[in-house]
Formats: C-alpha cells, sequence, structure tokens
C-alpha cells in the first residue's frame, strides 16, 4: 500500500511508537519517502504532525497506549493504528479500538489494508 493513500503528506514529521521487529519494514519507508522525514521517536520532543502506533493483541491496554499516542502530536493531527490483520499473531478486535478510540478523545475515520500483515485505522484528535 501506498503511504499517501493512508493519508500521509510531503513535509510532515512522523512520530512512531510501538515498534518492534514485525513491523513492516517497506511501510515505514514509504512513510518517510512520503513524508521527507524520517519517522521520530517518543523520545522526539516537539510537536509532531501525526503518529504511527503499531499495536498488537497482549501489548497492554490500548487506550492507555492511544492516550500516549496525543502527548505530542499536534492540534487535529492524525493517528495512523497499525494493527495485525485477521488470522494473524496479535490481531486486534475492531471492538476494541472502537471502545478505546473515543475514550482516548480520537475518531475513528478509516480502516484499510496496509500490508500483507497489517491493517491501518487511521484516527482523528478532536480539536480542542
Amino acid at each position: 500500500m501506498d503511504a499517501a493513500k493512508l493519508g500521509f503528506e510531503p513535509d510532515t514529521v512522523i512520530q512512531e511508537l510501538g515498534w518492534d521487529e514485525d513491523a513492516d519494514e517497506q511501510m515505514r519507508v514509504g512513510i518517510e519517502q512520503t513524508c521527507g522525514n524520517v519517522l521520530v521517536d517518543g523520545d522526539y520532543g516537539e510537536v509532531v504532525d501525526g503518529v504511527v502506533l503499531w499495536w498488537r493483541d497482549g501489548d497492554g491496554d490500548l487506550t492507555d497506549a492511544l492516550v500516549d499516542t496525543l502527548r505530542d502530536v499536534v492540534e487535529g493531527g492524525p493517528v495512523w493504528l497499525f494493527t495485525p490483520k485477521i488470522g494473524r499473531d496479535g490481531y486486534v478486535e475492531g471492538a476494541d479500538i472502537a471502545e478505546a478510540a473515543p475514550i482516548a478523545g480520537l475518531s475513528t475515520t478509516t480502516t484499510t489494508t496496509a500490508s500483507d500483515a497489517w491493517a491501518s485505522t487511521k484516527l482523528s484528535t478532536h480539536k480542542r
């Protein structure tokens, strides 16, 4: 999947949280190429334009993780939640995302296939 089709835009800084060895490296490179910047981690310390969160069932509390994505993101900035596709280890039920997002202050906008192994749910932050 082309990162631009997922909503990533040029000249943006994207923070990446929840990376592990199973994260889709081609997607990561595509995001960096589309945005024109390397992905920054949680220690970046400045405001970012959006956040990528790699999340698997068993990683902990999804609501808490989604709240953490809001720490550095610009007001109104998107959060892309990448989860393993159905049938894969670590699959996250859509109902779990639908429950956690509004509690964290996020709205689900779109869910799509990101790669062979990962689905992407784009969440939007509420403008304050």
